[in-house]
This record gives structure tokens, sequence and C-alpha cells, in this order.
């Protein structure tokens, strides 16, 4: 079986590195800086409106769609507020190193115009699957605004869709610190023999998630909408904590993420463009933008705005990345853990937790990883299930389910690094036609941009 998960491991790694070239790297923060500056920072200046939709200002209960412009942000936050904050972080810094955390800045800050854009054009160009219902997504966003000669790009983008959310990551990270913190310690099982521990952990996450995923976007957008918060709230509190205890050392590894991005020393002898592409890879995979799953989410909002939409959806890296991730990444820098252990993913973030709160903070980690796995699980078979539906018909796509809850199984078995080799590389697949039809339809979001911020302006709105 271990030479059979071996060659998995290593056909994995090449298809992921083969797809994570400059050229897809190049595609996302390059698309991202025409966006940005091709909206000239307007969306930017509407931030406070942004938080009074998400209060629920603006509602229309008459408008189609599923869920209103919170639980939609909070879908969405609920897949990307997740494992790549704990441990998606852990593994930049393990790659890369501090520099790692600049270029995952970067590409939060480009990242808020893309998702304003794929996000806007989700709602712009929603579509109908087979059932009749109102869908948005990329596949959809194609169909509908590119053509039929587009829809190459539409079936690739669903077929990757089917793979890329899979819950295996966040499946693997939760074993790996159930593992680390409670079985070996235990003696409930033997530190290089824990397969047997791993299975029966993943056993019962199927019957867990089941619960949930099975009821639809109603019922998962319910359950993100109670979770996200809280699992912020905590997991926040309990970073200051270990912030606070180091506080002398911060103002230090600030600068050291500046510097260090410039001068690769952490990655293949110096090799600046290899950072970039680390920082972009982990940024792309904890906040998505670009990679066309924000549009998934933000397709069901009941909205009849689409700019209202993108400006949401804008919220999200800022959160996600800049905040969040940066929090995890200070707590790994200043704890010295990221230099004296070997560890990786979200053991390395579990060890700055033991150094700065020994006891209590071992815990509050436990508790975080585990609501954060979970809410992301729940909402990434959301996506799977959409893109099967439009392959095969909306009347079959609950099959999704059956999959996306097997692969948990092989999510707890696998290693971490084929674990994020496939996500990687499906997250890639899906960000090309994903950005290829949001660049080649900017030019209807600017314009529908320019008449909804004249309108809000008519009516005082400015900010």
């Amino acid at each position: 079986m271990y030479t059979i998960l071996e060659s998995i491991e290593y056909g994995l790694g090449e298809f992921s590195s083969f797809m994570w070239g400059y050229p897809l790297v190049i595609l996302l923060v390059g698309g991202g800086l025409f966006f940005l500056i091709s909206s000239k920072l307007t969306p930017f200046r509407f931030f406070f409106h942004s938080i009074d939709l998400i209060r629920g200002k603006y509602d229309d209960p008459d408008a189609p769609g599923d869920i209103n412009y919170f639980k939609a942000l909070t879908t969405a936050l609920a897949s990307t507020v997740g494992m790549g904050n704990i441990s998606g972080v852990a593994v930049a810094i393990f790659m890369g190193g501090p520099g790692a955390l600049f270029w995952m800045w970067m590409s939060a800050l480009v990242g808020m115009a893309t998702k304003f854009f794929t996000c806007s054009l989700s709602i712009m160009y929603r579509g109908k699957d087979s059932s009749g219902k109102i869908q948005g997504g990329p596949m959809y966003v194609i169909r509908e605004g590119l053509g039929s000669k587009w829809m190459p790009l539409a079936y690739l983008f669903a077929v990757a869709g089917l793979f890329g959310p899979l819950p295996i990551f966040q499946t693997n990270q939760l074993v790996q610190i159930l593992r680390d913190l409670i079985y070996v310690p235990q003696g409930w099982v033997e530190a290089d023999a824990a397969f047997t521990g791993n299975l029966l952990t993943g056993i019962v996450l199927v019957g867990l998630v089941s619960l949930v995923i099975f009821g639809g976007i109603k019922r998962i957008a319910t359950v993100a909408s109670r979770l996200v918060p809280a699992m912020v709230v905590i997991y926040v509190v309990s970073v200051l904590a270990i912030l606070a205890v180091h506080y002398a050392e911060v103002p230090k590894y600030l600068m050291l993420i500046v510097t260090d991005a410039f001068s690769g020393k952490a990655v293949m002898g110096g090799a600046v463009g290899q950072l970039i592409i680390i920082g972009v890879q982990r940024a792309a995979f904890s906040n998505e933008a670009g990679i066309g799953t924000e549009s998934l989410a933000h397709g069901a909002s009941k909205s009849k705005e689409p700019i209202r939409e993108g400006l949401v959806a804008m919220l999200e890296p800022a959160i996600d990345t800049l905040i969040v991730c940066t929090m995890t990444a200070l707590a790994i820098l200043v704890t010295g853990v990221w230099q004296s252990t070997e560890a990786n993913g979200v053991t390395l973030t579990l060890n700055a937790f033991e150094e700065a709160l020994p006891g209590v903070g071992t815990y509050m980690l436990l508790i975080s990883v585990f609501t954060f796995s979970v809410s992301s699980m729940l909402t990434y078979s959301y996506y799977g299930t959409k893109c099967l539906g439009f392959l095969i018909g909306a009347e079959k796509q609950h099959l999704y389910n059956y999959f996306y809850v097997g692969s948990i199984i092989f999510g707890a078995v696998v290693s971490i690094e084929s674990v994020i080799s496939l996500i990687d590389g499906m997250f890639a697949v899906m960000a090309i036609p994903t950005m290829i039809s949001a660049l080649l339809l900017s030019p209807k979001v600017r314009a529908a941009a320019k008449e909804y911020f004249a309108r809000m302006r008519s009516q005082g709105i400015n900010s």
C-alpha cells in the first residue's frame, strides 16, 4: 500500500509543479493588477458600503437566489478562513521562509480586485441548470457571457471543480493534530503506526459531514453563518495572546517578512521567483481569489445588483489573508519554532501555540482546527455539487456528495505533500477559465460599476 501511496505522491507533485509555472502566476497576479488599475480603486472607496451590505441594510427577500449577502460572505469565508490560515501559512513559511508571507499580502491586495470582478460576474451572468434553477459560477459566466465557442473552458472548470474542492487537506490536518495531541500521547496508537487511527478518524468525519452537506446550500449556509464568526473570534483571541507574550519580537519579524521577500534566501539558493510562486500558491489556496470557488458561493446570493456582490466578496482576502494569515505567520515567527523544528503544516503552528501558551494554547488550537476544518468541508461540498450538476444535470448532482465524503478517507491516510499537490494542481486548472472569462468580460463589470457607483453617489453614499 505504501508503495502505491508513494507513487501517487510523486505523480501529484509533478502535476502541481507543472501547473504552477510562471504563466499561471502571471495570469493570477497580472490579471489582478489589471482589475486593480482598471477599476481605478473605486470599489475600495466604498468599503463602508460593503459593511452595510453584509449588515443586511440592502437585503431584498424577493431577489433571485438562495442566501443573503451575509450568508454568501460567511459561506465563502467558511472555505477560505480555514486550514489555509492555520496550516497553509505554516507550509508557506516551511517552504519559502518569512518572505513568502509578503507575496501572500501582495496576492491578497490584487485578489480583492479580482474577487470584485469575478463575483460581480457571478450575478451578472447567472444561468439556469437543467432543472430550471438559477445558478452562478464560472461555468455559467462562460456560457451566458461568452457563448458556445468558449464552452470547453466551462467544462474544464467544472471537471477540475470536482477535485479542487475535495476536503482532503482539512481532513489530513485535522487527523494530524488529533494524532499529535491525543492518539499518540494517550498511547492509543504508535507514533510510527498511526494508519488505523487516521482511518477511524476519517470514518467519523464522514458521518459528521454527511449530516449537513446532504441538506444543500441553505443548511450549509446556516451552519456556516454560525460557525465562522465564532471560530474567527476564538482563533484571533488565541493568536493575540501569543503576540502579547512576544510583543517585543513583532516589529523585528514584520521587517524580516519584507526584507526576506526580496532576498529569497530561504528557497533554492536565492530564487526570488520561486519564492513569489510559493506566496501566490499559498495565497490562492487561502483566499481563493481568481480560482472560481468564490464565484460559486456568491452566485447563490439573493441579489439583483452584481456590483453589490463584488463589494461583499472584496472583503474576503482582507479578512482571510491580510488579517488571519498574518496573525498565524507572526505567531510562528515570534516564537522561533520555524527555525527550531522540522515540523510542517499544522504541527508547526501547534508548536507555536505550545511554546507561547503551554497547556491551554494546545487545546485552543485544537478547537480552532476542528471548527475551521469542518466548516470548510461543508462549503466545499456545495462547490463540487454545482460542478457535477453542470456536467451531467442537476437531478444527478447529489451523487457528488457520496464521492466527496469518500474522499475524506483518502485525505486521512495520505501524506500532506500528496494532499497539497492535488489541491494546488486542481486550483491551478480552475483558475485558467475563471481568470480568462473575467478578463474578457471585465468591460461589462466596469460599465455596471460606473452606473452603480453614480447611482449610489446620487443617493449620498460615497464610502
